[in-house]
């Protein structure tokens, strides 16, 4: 038997030396190693460490004094962590054995029963659903935050119009408002998703132990509630094997990414001098280091970028987790880094967009001038054709063959329209300025009627998250 005390042991001995006659080698330590990115679970372990030991002071397994002691060490260790005076140790795996490593020098042999009845396996699922757990809110906080300066400007816009687009070629022109508030729509379901994610990460895993409980009286639901989670684990197994709350937490980052990869298409492509549709503020723009003249959108070209990587990392955790067996597996060490950078990059793009798009300046006559193309109403005077009774597709067709004849022969459109037997010079205001966009008068359509009732469901849609939120 080692004569050395439970603090000494600590010191230079992984938490797992026990079953081992030699130390770990510096290849397999390097190797194994997760503390460079999982320090910022630092928190959340704490929390979840007392939580545990008020657990195991209420069913018996430790006395008040010794819990005490334990809590005092904890909060020692989290102000060590603040102010930056924590010394890790070589053998500190991760930061869970570092806290638990601390705590023991702290508190000697009555630290070292901090572990009791818990495992790694669970204590690393419970940190990771904290952590996804509070990092969601901020997910949410800048998504609309993003949202209200898209409804904002969608109200400054008024009744600016532009060329809405398929297949990036003009089709039909909407309000600028309208088309802001496409991307509102977008990104208020991402909300939802993390609304609805939150539902299956809020289950507390403590009290699984390693894969099938334990033999000490442990009350999970006590833990579960200190901790404010919904419910508790309903199987030992799944809890300490499921990553399907990070995944689904990187699958609503990642969604988001591509939505702001859209937008930031958009931007781009709205900032040249060939649209002249946006003009960006020069605090949110690049330079060139060679070209004087160059004013770049690189916040919308990473934003677009960025979205690749996300994916990238989404894909890899799936094929991670394909095969692994029940129930914890040293593979389920990768669901950290691709979560953190998924989290972090999602949140910086929305900060960033964000600012982007509340500073730049809207061109609102090159977007005007560009939709009262009169080609832009070709759908109008098809729609008229069909209210006198001409069959859609027939009346597809006449207009159609307007269209061709004033590309091949170089005749403008109005002019053909008005000597057209089936149309003639009373169909003319269908191709004067702003005329299309004023018909468009569907429910949800792009239309001055639509937008506006499009605008006050936005209104309340944002008042009702933000109680969410608040909540």
């Amino acid at each position: 038997m080692s004569s050395e005390s439970p603090r000494e042991e600590a010191a230079g001995q992984p938490l797992w030396a026990g079953r081992f006659g030699e130390g770990p080698s510096d290849e397999l330590l390097a190797f194994t190693v997760s503390l460079p990115f999982d320090r910022r679970l630092a928190g959340d372990d704490l929390a979840g460490s007392r939580a545990h030991v008020h657990m195991l002071e209420r069913v018996g397994l430790l006395e008040e004094q010794e819990r005490q002691v334990i809590d005092a060490a904890l909060e020692r260790v989290e102000d060590e962590l603040a102010d930056g005076t924590f010394a890790f140790a070589p053998t500190d795996e991760d930061i869970h054995t570092a806290i638990e490593r601390r705590v023991t020098e702290i508190a000697g042999a009555t630290g070292a029963k901090l572990h009791t009845g818990r495992s790694r396996n669970d204590q690393v699922a419970l940190d990771l659903r904290l952590y996804v757990r509070r990092e969601a809110r901020v997910q949410m906080e800048r998504i609309h935050g993003l949202q209200t300066v898209l409804l904002r400007r969608a109200e400054e816009a008024a009744d600016v119009y532009l060329p809405g687009y398929t297949h990036m070629q003009r089709a039909q022109p909407v309000l600028l408002a309208h088309h802001l508030l496409a991307h509102f729509w977008a990104l208020g379901r991402d909300l939802d998703r993390w609304r609805d994610c939150l539902v299956r990460v809020d289950v507390s895993p403590l009290g699984a132990g390693a894969l099938a409980g334990s033999s000490l009286p442990l009350d999970p639901e006590l833990v579960a509630d200190e901790l404010g989670f919904r419910t508790r684990f309903a199987n030992s197994l799944d809890a300490v094997s499921d990553r399907d709350f990070v995944v689904e937490a990187m699958f609503a980052a990642t969604l988001t990414q591509v939505h702001l990869s859209r937008l930031g298409e958009e931007i781009v492509l709205w900032s040249t001098e060939e649209f002249g549709f946006l003009r960006l503020a020069d605090a949110f723009s690049t330079g060139s280091s060679m070209l004087p003249q160059k004013k770049n959108p690189d916040i919308a070209e990473l934003a677009r970028g960025k979205a690749g990587r996300l994916i990238g990392s989404l894909a890899g955790l799936l094929a991670t987790l394909k095969g692994l067996p029940l129930a914890y597996n040293r593979d389920l060490q990768e669901d950290k880094e691709p979560l953190f950078d998924t989290l972090d990059t999602c949140s910086r793009s929305l900060l960033a967009l964000t600012g982007l798009l509340a500073s730049a300046e809207f061109i609102d006559e090159r977007m005007t001038v560009a939709a009262d193309d009169p080609m832009s109403a070709a759908t109008d005077l098809a729609e008229h054709l069909v209210e006198r009774g001409t069959p859609f597709r027939e009346a597809h067709a006449i207009v159609g063959r307007l269209v061709r004849q004033a590309v091949e022969r170089g005749v403008p459109l109005d002019e053909l329209v008005s000597n057209d037997p089936n149309l003639g010079p009373d169909c003319l205001v269908f191709l004067e300025p702003g005329s299309a966009v004023r018909r468009r008068t569907t429910p949800g359509g792009g239309g001055p009627e639509p937008v506006a009732r499009q605008v006050a469901a936005a209104r309340d849609r944002l008042a009702k998250q933000q109680g969410w939120l608040d909540r």
